[in-house]
């Protein structure tokens, strides 16, 4: 009887468990679905090939659907010049410009010029993060808060490449500088993330309007007759890093680049429950590819992707993914010294000493 009673109670017990609810807490949250994606991420278009004509083909397939997700890039066709005050110093000249078209957002840009006749090789100087825009970069230190921002990443480098000989151009992305109304954004967590949101009802992205001011800027200085429009480089820190392999990827005319402090791939940084960065969204990335997706794009030509032995952004074991698939694509192309990590001792910061030589070779020799 005891035992009968016993099978009862349990069998209760069984139907009631299978009956209930399932608690609150068991369900995934949000975060946890994310990192189940990120780990399943297809990726379904890395390059796997060994030859030049291989890769080569891959290139174009993956150049041409990479285009389509950034969305409208396209510089306008013609625009006017408003030139603002120039300064001189004792080795260069420092232009301020808005270029100005219908229909676009107008281009603030500074133009560092050596002394001298030139004409002189360019590099486009890419800036990242800050409310300063590319006031550092191009060596604006008129206030204790930008000499700061300079010291603090080695910023200046529009300005150091300059006394190097090159005719340098640092435009100002969005939503940066003095192109960020910040009343506006007074009440708001992240301008990035609130203009990409604004952007997508237009069709646009973020990382589109900067790729296009970006080409719009190198546009603009390949019409100077003292600048060498077939040897253009192209450089920058951070968000400048992620903005110069844009453009050097889907942009022929850069024949080096310089990427500091962006050896990092999306399946990563998406990790992180707070990131909002809306200036680096690519709708779709993850479905064909990552960074060194990206990356391969530029091969065969040369290129340093700096990374501080102290960058809290360089995570272990992503890295070394990363530089993997990327050392495949300089391999297929029969270049493979054309690839190059700069690991030195520092932090989230421009180094240049690995660098500096190799634009010197690319862009100044005969």
């Amino acid at each position: 009887m005891r035992m009968k009673r016993f099978l009862t109670f349990l069998l209760v017990a069984i139907a009631s468990t299978q009956a209930a609810e399932p608690s609150p807490g068991a369900l995934p949250t949000v975060n946890e679905e994310m990192l189940r994606a990120l780990d399943a991420a297809p990726l379904k278009m890395q390059f796997h090939g060994t030859t030049p004509a291989e890769l080569a083909a891959w290139q174009a397939e993956f150049r041409a659907k990479l285009d389509s997700l950034v969305g409208p890039h396209t510089p306008p066709k013609s625009w006017t010049i408003r030139a603002l005050p120039t300064r001189d110093f004792p080795d260069h000249t420092r232009e301020e410009l808005l270029l100005e078209a219908d229909g676009t957002p107008g281009l603030p840009l500074y133009v560092l010029r050596p002394k001298g006749e030139g004409p002189f090789p360019v590099v486009l100087c890419l800036h990242g993060h800050g409310e300063f825009g590319h006031d550092p970069v191009a060596g604006l230190d008129d206030t204790t808060e930008l000499k700061e921002a300079i010291r603090k990443s080695n910023y200046d480098y529009a300005r150091q490449l300059v006394r190097e000989g090159y005719l340098t151009v640092a435009p100002c992305f969005t939503p940066f500088g003095r192109r960020l109304d910040a009343k506006a954004h007074a009440t708001r967590m992240d301008a990035c993330a609130v203009e990409f949101v604004r952007l997508m009802y237009f069709g646009r992205t973020l990382i589109g309007e900067n790729l296009r001011d970006a080409q719009w800027a190198l546009d603009y200085v390949t019409t100077r007759k003292d600048a060498r429009a077939d040897r253009i480089g192209c450089v920058g820190l951070s968000y400048g890093g992620r903005m110069t392999m844009m453009v050097t990827a889907l942009d022929p005319r850069v024949r080096v680049a310089v990427i500091s402090g962006a050896l990092n791939v999306f399946q990563e940084r998406v990790r992180s429950a707070g990131y909002s960065c809306g200036a680096q969204v690519i709708p779709g990335l993850l479905e064909i590819g990552d960074t060194p997706e990206i990356g391969s794009l530029i091969a065969p030509r040369p290129v340093i992707w700096e990374a501080g032995l102290r960058d809290s952004l360089m995570v272990p074991g992503w890295l070394e993914k990363a530089s993997a698939r990327l050392e495949r694509a300089y391999a297929a192309a029969g270049k493979p010294d054309h690839f190059g990590i700069h690991r030195f001792d520092g932090g989230h910061v421009w180094n240049g000493e690995k660098a500096v030589p190799l634009l010197a070779r690319e862009l100044k020799a005969p």
